[in-house]
């Protein structure tokens, strides 16, 4: 498996920056390791602030491009959870063929009783932002979700 590239907040491979940059997570992982993962998620979004259903959906996200990754992408990826500008972002890095151009369009609506088809468009739908990058030799998906804003003592 090759080295996935650090992503940063603006979507440009790189390192993260170094300014207001937190990493939570960085780690391999293999389809015995979906479950450990999304609870190490949870917990390290938990410590940031990200609580209720916010940080369900953004772990289903996670869950969702991870267990992709599983099915469609030989099975092992690299996945870089960090904080930056106020948000929670993560990457998910697989060497797999790419992901097929029809596949690349906006999600729309998965029908009724089609079975799969619903990882992407769920995080579309549960995430502030989404991105793909994808060629002959993987792809990386980016995820952001807004932190919340911090009360501030009167």
């Amino acid at each position: 498996m090759r080295s996935a590239p650090k992503v940063g907040p603006n979507g440009d491979a790189g390192s993260p920056p170094s300014v207001d940059t937190s990493q939570l997570l960085d780690r391999s992982f293999g389809r015995d390791e979906i479950a450990v993962l999304r609870h190490e998620v949870t917990s390290r979004l938990a410590g940031a602030g990200l609580t209720g259903d916010r940080q369900s959906g953004f772990v289903l996200a996670v869950n969702e491009v991870i267990t992709n990754v599983v099915l469609h992408a030989g099975g092992q990826g690299r996945v870089v959870l960090w904080l930056a500008g106020g948000s929670a972002w993560c990457t998910v890095t697989d060497s797999g063929p790419g992901i097929p151009a029809r596949f690349l369009k906006p999600p729309e609506v998965p029908e009724t009783f089609d079975v799969g088809g619903r990882g992407i468009w769920l995080a579309h739908q549960l995430c502030d932002e989404v991105t793909v990058a994808t060629g002959p030799i993987g792809t990386t998906i980016g995820l952001r979700i807004a932190l919340p804003r911090r009360a501030t003592p009167a």
